[in-house]
């Protein structure tokens, strides 16, 4: 038995030493030739994305890259993390590559400020960059004396950037101020960009024999025969990066309203209040980062108001039909024009919405129509014989007990059926039936 167990010990050992030399010997480059990092900048700028873009950074250095390539589609996203991502581009000692790509991609707001922080910028045919302006959690402008000290402080960066770099400034004070945009073509005529490429191949062909400098000096690339290697976020990155999409943020944002509400009709439930109270922080999250209209969520809670109302003190569904529109236009307006919720998502969830709500103002409306069968109440109706002669007296048993009876029309005998009229204390009032 000892000798079977040390086999099989040896067999393990044995595969793990082969599964090792496999791993290590599938590299994804080729050590031979220089290597190029990639990592892919896409959705919002938020603090997962910095996260990223740093790790990548010191990456491409231990790695003794030719340079980081930065591949980016975004619509903006926060000042915060898009002033880390340019700290480490401006602190890094492999040099630094912007491209926006593929193809119909945009490096908006944040991004152009991002792009103009690199080494090198570039872009892909089709593509546009600039509308800077900043503006306010809730997508809209930023007034009075605070709008105008944000703006002036965004196109001072702004400035600062393009000249660390050497770019147009003008350009880039006047993508803050009047948040213009350029296509690549107006962006390489304005010397916004340095390099228009149709794909990372030509990228790399372009790349090469170009003198750029970096945090530690002037650097010459040699990209022509470099091996790219792509740098996936990591899960933590990911996790938190997915959930700033609008249509996740509005499906954690519509179960932490069911949560809560299950919760507070049903205390002690707890699971419901558990993923109301998880998903209500992760929406809180989302909605830090993305365009959020104060308006939408306005709606929203009045809608969830209306619902509620209607539970409560039922209204033949007029008010449940207010909150179905609330929620509907909340829904629609909840977020800015540059992250939209799934049109489907929406319908899909005030469809159901509707529905349980509904189910329950119909239920209540059941309940108070449903005669009374308990109680004094749920006497009224009732038909049982006459226990004893009632003139005008007597006695009757009904629901399990005696009961004086008295009755106001002709003499009943005993034996009789009479109907229960109306309750007095511990007399009913009784006819024949």
């Amino acid at each position: 038995m000892k000798d079977w167990f040390r086999r099989i010990g040896g067999l393990a050992a044995l595969a793990l030493l082969v599964v090792s030399v496999c791993l290590t010997s599938a590299a994804p480059v080729n050590l031979s030739k220089p290597i190029v990092d990639s990592i892919h900048i896409t959705g919002a700028i938020d603090p997962a994305m910095a996260l990223y873009v740093d790790r990548g950074v010191q990456a491409a250095r231990a790695d003794g890259a030719q340079a980081l390539v930065v591949l980016i589609d975004t619509p903006g996203g926060l000042s915060d993390s898009m002033r880390s991502i340019i700290k480490d581009f401006l602190a890094s000692d492999v040099p630094i590559v912007v491209y926006v790509w593929p193809r119909g991609a945009r490096a908006a707001s944040a991004g152009a400020i991002i792009t103009l922080a690199a080494n090198i910028a570039a872009m892909s045919p089709g593509t546009n960059i600039g509308a800077a302006h900043p503006v306010g959690v809730g997508g809209g402008n930023i007034g009075g004396t605070e709008g105008t000290k944000v703006e002036n402080d965004a196109a001072a960066f702004a400035r600062s950037v393009a000249t660390q770099r050497g770019r147009n400034v003008h350009w880039a004070e006047l993508v803050v101020r009047k948040s213009i945009s350029s296509t690549e073509r107006e962006a390489k005529d304005q010397h916004v960009i340095d390099i228009i490429a149709a794909d990372q191949a030509d990228l790399l062909r372009q790349l090469d024999g170009r003198k750029v400098t970096t945090a530690s000096g002037t650097v010459i690339l040699h990209t022509r025969n470099s091996a790219i290697r792509a740098i996936p976020p990591s899960f933590r990155e990911g996790f938190l990066h997915v959930i700033d999409d609008p249509n996740i943020a509005y499906i954690l944002m519509i179960l932490a309203v069911y949560g809560i509400i299950f919760e507070l009709s049903n205390p002690g439930a707890i699971l419901p209040g558990v993923v109301g109270g998880i998903s209500l922080i992760l929406a809180l999250f989302s909605l830090a980062v993305l365009p959020v209209s104060l308006t939408g969520v306005l709606l929203i809670v009045f809608a969830i108001i209306l619902f509620l109302a209607d539970l409560h003190a039922p209204t033949h569904g007029v008010l449940t039909l207010g909150g179905i529109i609330a929620f509907l236009s909340g829904s629609l307006f909840l977020f800015g024009s540059e992250s939209r919720v799934a049109p489907g998502l929406i319908l899909g969830a005030t469809g159901v919405t509707a529905a349980f709500f509904i189910f329950a103002v119909g239920s209540g409306i059941r309940a108070q129509k449903r005669k009374v069968v308990t109680g004094k109440e749920g006497m009224i109706g009732k038909i049982v014989p006459a226990r004893t002669d009632i003139a005008p007296t007597g006695k009757i048993f009904a629901d399990g007990a005696y009961w004086n009876a008295v009755t106001e029309g002709e003499p009943i005998k005993q034996g009789e059926l009479v109907s229960i009229v109306g309750v007095e204390g511990l007399t009913v009032k009784v006819k024949k039936a």
